[in-house]
This record gives structure tokens, sequence and C-alpha cells, in this order.
């Protein structure tokens, strides 16, 4: 016989909004076994060229699956921290000096973290802006038009428009012709840059609008001298630019007690 919820008494109907509350978020075990295995490293205790242990004794002792501890060596092998040998294993990279750089985003636990990162991008990005107004092609040019546009419309969507900002200083760092800019800004973009941090903060619709009209000013002001093909002006509006955005983290730093 079929019986139906609501013909149940009170006490034996199931509970509709415990139900559907979210889960509680479980930490990635991949993330667990390459903290582990990075910290032996660090910590001297597997040494330059130690094997590591085999695939099924980390299994046994961590209690994770095959593919969990594959995703963990093929991660710290893509940090340098591992290499590998056929037939043979993992092994501690010999030369830890070829490890490359990295930011861990997990590690930026607070505000001034953020800020440290945000006066790394400064630096790098004021002559990136320098080196796009002497070396721009006209397609270059064009995407940064474009990224400007694009985040006019966004603006007038209602949007907040985190990816068109970021696409304008990435279409800058392509317009220096030198790929390393690209490639870090990107790196900071994808892993890094907490560009809704700020964002939060404002509160109303219109107060959202009236920081992005005065953001967007300022981009304005750096497309004009690159296309101007003023290196000069275009270093100092990037520095005012950046050197504003770190002022409003400074802010919240100052906000939040630190």
């Amino acid at each position: 016989m079929t019986v139906h919820p609501e013909k149940l008494p009170a006490s034996s109907k199931p509970d509709k909004v415990a139900l559907l509350t979210p889960l509680r978020p479980v930490r990635n075990r991949t993330s667990e076994v390459i903290d582990r295995i990075s910290n032996e490293i660090a910590s001297g205790r597997l040494k330059p060229g130690a094997r590591l242990p085999t695939e099924q004794e980390m299994m046994s002792a961590m209690g994770v699956s095959r593919t969990v501890v594959r995703e963990a060596v093929s991660a710290l092998k893509a940090d340098g921290l591992v290499i590998t040998r056929q037939g043979a294993g993992a092994f501690v990279a010999p030369d830890r000096a070829r490890v490359p750089f990295r930011i861990d985003p997990d590690g930026l636990s607070s505000i001034a973290d953020v800020i440290s990162v945000m006066e790394l991008r400064l630096a790098v990005e004021i002559e990136a802006a320098a080196l796009a107004a002497e070396r721009a092609t006209a397609q270059h040019l064009r995407a940064i038009d474009r990224s400007l546009g694009d985040i006019d419309r966004a603006i007038r969507r209602g949007d907040a428009a985190v990816s068109e900002d970021f696409a304008f200083h990435r279409a800058i760092a392509e317009a220096t012709a030198n790929p390393h800019y690209a490639e870090f800004l990107r790196f900071l973009g994808r892993h890094v840059i907490p560009r809704q941090s700020v964002r939060a903060t404002v509160t109303t619709g219109a107060e959202q609008t009236t920081y992005l009209k005065k953001i967007q000013g300022e981009h304005r002001q750096i497309g004009s001298a690159i296309r101007a093909r003023d290196p000069a002006a275009a270093r100092r509006t990037m520095r005012m630019h950046l050197g504003n955005s770190l002022v409003r983290y400074r802010r919240l730093a100052k906000l939040a007690g630190m």
C-alpha cells in the first residue's frame, strides 16, 4: 500500500527543510595528498632524489583511491617538485632551484595576502602599459577598444564587469608583444586575483554603477595613453588605476582590523 506523506502524522513527515539544505563542503582529497607530500619535501624529510612511496603504499596509508594519488603526483610533477621514471616510480626532483614560480590561491587567507599580490601585479602592469604604448599594433589597439566597449555594455546591463575588466588588462599585456607579460597576467587572473573583493563591499546598484563608471574612466585614460604612443602617460595612468585599487584593499584591511 502506498502511503502519501500528507497523510502521515506530523512527526512522521520528512523534514523537507533539512533535506534540501546544502551539504557541508568536504576538502578535496587530492589537495590533501599534495599538501602532505609537499610538506615532507619542504621539511627535508623527503630529500632531493628520494623515491616516493608506491601508489599502493600511499593508497593504503592515506585511505585514498589510485586516481587521487595519480592526480596528486601529476600536480606535483607540473610544479617541478617531483619527477617520474618509467617503471621506477616517482622521485623528489633533484634540483629544487628549477621549481617554477607558484602562488597558492588557498594561501591567500587574508586581505594582507591579497595586497601583497596586488603590489606584485602593480609592478608588472605599469611597465606592461608603457611597452604596449610603444609596441601595440593596430590589431592590439582594436582588442583594447573592444574590451573597453565590453565593459561599457556590462555596466549598462547592471553587471559587475569582472571578466570584462580583466580582459582589458589582458589585452594590454598582449599588446606588449612580450609573451611573458600575457602569460604572467593569465596566471594571476586564473588563480589568485580576487576581483570580487572590493566590489563585494558595494551594496546597492547605484553605488556599483558609480564605482564601475569611475573605474572605466581610469581604463579609458590608460587606453588613450597607449593609443597616443605615450609610454610615460601609460605608466602614469596605470599606476593611478592600480594604485587606487590598492588603496581600496588597504581600506578593507583597516576595516577588518588588520
